[in-house]
Order: C-alpha cells, then structure tokens, then sequence
C-alpha cells in the first residue's frame, strides 16, 4: 500500500474514533443530565410535601406551577418557581422559592409554604454553602430551628419581630452564629411580603414548566 493510501486509511481510522468518542459522550451526558433532572424532581416533590402535606390538596402540585422574578422580594434577579396547591381547584397554598442573599457564605435557597390566609405552613432550606457546625443548624435533620416558622405570619409576630433575637426579634439565633439564621428570616419575612402583594395573581396565572435550579451539588446535608 503507498504511503498515501496508509496515511488516508489512518485519517479515515481517526475519523472513526472521534465519531464514536463523540457518541458516547453524547450517551453518557444525556444518561446522566437524565439522572440528575430526576434526581431534582424527587427532591423538590419531598421539599414540597413537607411545607405542604399531599393530603392538603388533590391536584399535580408540582406542575401547576409558575415563575415570577422580583429581585427585592425573593433574593434573586433570576426566575423564582411557585407551585400552587388546590383542593377541588379552589387556593389552598403555595410554595414558593426564593433566596436569602445574604448567607454567611453564600445565598440559601429556600421553599417557602404559604397558606392561602397568608400563615406558613413550613419552611425548608434547599440548597445552601454555609459553614458546616455553624450554619448547618438550619437543616432539619441537624436541628428543629426551622419548624420556629410554622403558622407564622405577617401579624405574627409584627414586623419588629421579624428578626433573630440579637437584633430584637423572636427568632433565636444559633451559638456563634448569626448572619444564617438572621438572612433567612429575613427571606421569609420578604416572600411572605412578596406573597400578600401578588396572591390573586399568583393563583390566576397559567400554569409553566418549574425551574428547580437546585444546583444539588451545592446541597449541604
């Protein structure tokens, strides 16, 4: 064989390999970005059913839902996802998602479950940075701190005490660490502002794809 045909043979055996290469990326990306929006499902639905029990409603929760931006509000100029519960299509609540910006390390994303009265039903943290030992006391399996939310509301307690008890509020706040607990009441004071402002609206609208966003392994826990 001449020297051109061997060099031909081998551009035409390197041209095979890439294909083929390049397949099986495509493969296993597609496998694992499958995997991963799975993953993100679960995990949301869970978040969901434990600031609203599934026995609440009797609708798909997780996609009759929407996305709003508001970045004074809900801590993030991007778009935030609301999944509304309904019973027999009348209101019963809603989780919404918003960001307290202002963690320790970083932003905390939260779910946020209000009723329809304008009571929590929960709050959760989805996704956080902060400090492990420090700021980890606001995951539920490491500390009951965040069940301190349930059935309040923007009459209870009044706006002064919507703070950690430092800075005057009825919040407790952890030992050595303020700034977590503090940003995330703070976030919550603000969606359940966001949520008095927009209730009609964000029940009325047609309903979109959520956009989780988790960013799950970012998720401390």
């Amino acid at each position: 064989m001449s020297m051109g045909g061997q060099m031909g043979r081998s551009a035409l055996m390197l041209g095979l390999f890439a294909l083929v290469g390049t397949g099986l990326v495509v493969l296993i990306y597609a496998g694992t970005e499958e995997r991963i929006q799975e993953a993100e499902r679960t995990y949301m639905l869970k978040s969901l059913h434990a600031v609203i029990p599934p026995k609440r409603h009797n609708n798909d929760i997780f996609n009759d839902a929407i996305t709003v931006v508001d970045p004074v509000l809900l801590g993030t100029d991007k778009p935030v996802s609301v999944f509304r519960a309904r019973r027999d299509g009348k209101p019963v609540a809603l989780a919404i998602t918003p960001f307290a910006p202002n963690g320790y390390v970083g932003p905390i994303k939260l779910i946020v479950g209000i009723r329809f009265d304008g009571t929590l039903t929960g709050v959760r943290v989805l996704t956080h940075r902060e400090t492990p030992g420090l700021g980890d006391a606001i995951e539920e399996k490491r500390s009951d701190w965040i069940f301190g939310f349930e059935s309040r509301s923007l009459t209870n307690p009044k706006q002064k005490g919507w703070r950690v008890r430092r800075d005057g509020g009825v919040f407790d706040q952890f030992t050595g660490a303020t700034i977590t607990p503090r940003a995330i009441v703070g976030a919550v004071h603000k969606a359940l502002k966001y949520f008095e402002k927009n209730r009609d609206r964000l029940f009325s609208e047609p309903s979109t794809t959520p956009d989780m966003g988790l960013g799950m392994e970012e998720e401390h826990g």
